[in-house]
């Protein structure tokens, strides 16, 4: 038994996997063999690959069919490798020589076949086989020639040996019975007085009938028309060649961008077939680097983002009923479990969030737009990006309440908030502090996470008339008994401070939208809870949280334009 990873919803399974016959096929369970396996891989070409990063794991892939396993240990793991190159061996495809060796016999194959083609091709044109014609006529007539040469030269070779047998036939005789000759040495006189020529000149008719100078002639001609039709030949395949590279170097271009394409296409399959194993999903170990990891990202936010664009209007005119409970209720911190600790966290708020950064270096002015400004401070603890962040704004026409109730009510929640998937309320606790979950919608390849947390809504009277009463929503994670599932849980801690502030009117006029002013401070401290790269995080949190405040505030001004001022 050993684990499979199946997809990025289930993860790893156990799963029963059966090593026969140069097969490896996986069941879902021991007791389902009979039912048939759920897949198998032919081992004969197979790569497997033992991961260094993870001492369990092993990737067994053929082509592009990819098979993710997981020991339970490393010698687990080290047995199953064994195994399968001993079964590899055992079926004659772990020889490194048999397969050179059908290699070979490939290569020699096809090039015999590649030669035989071309030779065959080559001869091909009209021209040319007119003067393979040619010759092939010279080629007939000097052999006639040669025979004929050869019979005067064997003619020639024979007089010339009777001629040396007869001249030592009378150096051997006598030199009393020698002859007088002629003071030319050209005539012997015989014993009967009788005179003969010594050495006859041999004519060439005088052998077997040749003519001798008439065929030298005609092998001269015969030769050099061979080599004149030779020649023409040459010129012929010349051209011939010319016009065969030119078709060969723009087949081999062919063959070139056919071989990048499959190459490209071949690697764009692998990617994408790959694309929802475990290497490319989360984590430190993740194949897909920082810059590949921010586009995927960004694209999806892109993608989000439109679709909010259609949808966001119509959401905005729905008018919703949702009845704002008198503000003393918003004064008392309730009588619930978790009401100490609620009232600690307001108290951390006004105590800190509404410090001023401008003297502190630890903050970083990230985003400054018209009247916002968001501040980081950079903190990393285990390699997980925990940047407090906070922002200030001011928004002309609402209230403190007015923004505090729309950020608290969930009634409203998803006609301005783009990146929740669904939410539910877990508890009421009291009429200002409910306990929410909500899933967020997965941004490939970054998982997808939840949050359980508790929402609390509180008014802070100020200590004298000259300043404001503050509005506070602090949202915090909690633990509850909530049933959990695969998401990643993300842990909370953010607060929407606002205070209102009122330039008198002029005369006896009524304070009008126009005469106020809400100052926002809004501090967000996040887990993620898993591994990204932190430049990743920090980008996507530049990007985000101003058009989550442009957004959210333009929803509150829209919604309250029309009705009566909620102090």
């Amino acid at each position: 038994c050993i684990k499979t990873w199946t997809n990025y919803i289930h993860g790893w399974q156990d799963r029963w996997v059966v090593l026969k016959n140069n097969t490896l096929s996986y069941y879902k369970s021991q007791d389902e063999r009979e039912f048939g396996c759920r897949g198998s891989l032919c081992l004969s070409k197979a790569v497997i690959t033992p991961l260094e990063f993870d001492e369990c794991r092993l990737d067994i892939s053929v082509n592009d069919s990819v098979w993710y396993l997981r020991a339970i240990d490393s010698e687990h793991r080290h047995q199953w490798i064994n195994s399968i190159e001993l079964h590899r061996a055992e079926s004659g495809y772990g020889s490194e020589s048999s397969l050179r060796r059908h290699g070979s016999m490939v290569s020699l194959t096809s090039a015999t076949s590649g030669y035989s083609t071309t030779s065959t091709s080559s001869f091909k044109g009209h021209s040319l086989r007119e003067k393979l014609a040619e010759m092939e006529t010279f080629r007939d007539i000097l052999c006639r020639q040669v025979d004929t040469l050869q019979k005067y030269f064997d003619g020639c070779a024979d007089a010339v040996s009777k001629d040396e047998l007869q001249r030592d036939t009378i150096v051997d005789d006598d030199e009393d019975d020698f002859p007088n000759t002629r003071s030319d040495g050209e005539f012997i006189h015989n014993n009967n007085g009788s005179k003969e020529k010594l050495f006859q000149s041999l004519s060439p008719k005088d052998i077997n009938g040749i003519d001798f100078k008439g065929e030298a002639i005609t092998f001269k001609a015969t030769t050099a028309g061979i080599l004149a039709t030779l020649s023409h030949c040459m010129d012929l395949m010349v051209k011939r060649e010319d016009s065969w590279q030119k078709r060969l170097d723009k087949e081999l271009e062919k063959r070139r961008m056919i071989e990048e394409g499959y190459k490209s296409a071949l690697s764009e399959l692998k990617k994408k077939s790959h694309f929802r194993s475990p290497d490319y999903e989360e984590g430190p170990n993740s194949l897909i680097n920082e810059d590949e990891f921010f586009d995927a990202v960004e694209a999806a936010l892109d993608r989000q983002d439109k679709i909010e664009e259609h949808s966001h209007t119509e959401k905005w005119r729905i008018q919703r009923s949702s009845p704002v409970p008198p503000g003393d209720v918003y004064s008392t911190m309730g009588s619930h479990r978790f009401a100490d600790k609620v009232e600690e966290m307001v108290q951390n708020h006004m105590t800190y969030s509404l410090q001023d950064m401008g003297g502190d270096a630890n903050w970083q002015l990230v985003v400054e737009e018209g009247e916002m400004k968001v501040y980081r401070r950079e903190v990393e603890e285990n390699g997980i990006v925990l940047d407090p962040l906070k922002a200030t704004h001011s928004v002309k026409g609402v209230t403190g309440h007015e923004v505090c109730h729309y950020f608290w009510d969930t009634d409203v929640r998803n006609d301005w908030e783009t990146t929740i998937e669904n939410f539910n309320v877990v508890e009421t606790l009291s009429e200002n502090a409910v306990i929410v979950y909500q899933t967020h919608k997965r941004v490939w390849p970054a998982s997808q996470r939840d949050v359980l947390y508790l929402s609390a809504m509180r008014k802070i009277l100020a200590n004298n008339e000259n300043n404001p009463d503050t509005w506070l929503v602090c949202n915090f994670s909690v633990d509850h008994d909530n049933p959990t599932n695969r998401c990643v849980r993300a842990k909370i801690n953010i607060a929407m401070i606002c205070q209102t502030l009122v330039s008198p009117p002029e005369g006896d006029r009524e304070i009008s939208r126009d005469n106020i002013t809400c100052k926002i401070t809004y501090v967000a401290n996040v887990n993620p809870g898993g591994w990204a790269p932190a430049s990743v995080l920090r980008a996507v949190a530049k990007r985000e949280y101003p058009k989550f405040l442009k957004r959210f505030t333009g929803y509150v001004q829209e919604k309250t334009s029309v009705k009566p001022i909620l102090f």
